[in-house]
């Protein structure tokens, strides 16, 4: 019984992706980190679109993927830490970012076909729709970030040696 237990996962923990960052810069208590390349970054289908290959410098890239944590464990610059990011945080985002606005942009064109079936107001109900989408998407955004639900949290500091895949 006991070996089950001990091999057992635990559900009452959220489950997280992790990855490693190094420290470039301390601002009172935030730290921000620029998360380090796989090897196989830059190699995969959805390349041109994260930033690790395409049109600008490697410090442009690298500056525009900087993210901020906070310093509760007095990370110096330089240092190698690794982060996690709870799983359910993209379907979080994605919902908030994507599917939130289409479902308002289709929901007001459908009233408006429904309630004056025609072309013109429907366009113009869907556009309104898109435009309120937004705004209600970017509210939901900001309560997201502000509950913390968003943001990448600090795991341990990296062993020497330590990447992504070990």
């Amino acid at each position: 019984m006991d070996e089950f237990a001990h091999g057992a996962t635990d559900f009452s923990a959220p489950s997280m992706t992790e990855g490693i960052a190094q420290v470039v810069k301390i601002e009172g208590r935030a730290a921000w980190l620029v998360p380090e390349q796989g090897s196989s970054c830059g190699s995969c289908a959805s390349a041109d679109a994260c930033g690790s290959k395409g049109i600008g410098t490697t410090a442009s890239r690298l500056d525009s993927r900087r993210f901020r944590i906070d310093n509760n464990a007095n990370l110096a610059v330089g240092e190698r830490v690794v982060f996690g990011i709870r799983d359910n945080v993209l379907l979080k985002a994605s919902i908030t970012a994507y599917a939130l606005p289409l479902a308002i942009l289709l929901l007001a064109g459908s009233l408006a076909q429904w309630k004056f079936g025609s072309d013109l107001i429907t366009m113009a109900a869907m556009v309104a729709g898109l435009v309120i989408g937004l705004v209600i998407s970017r509210m939901a955004a900001g309560y997201l970030q502000t509950r913390g639900d968003l943001a990448p949290q600090f795991l341990r500091r990296a062993r020497p040696g330590e990447t992504c895949s070990s």
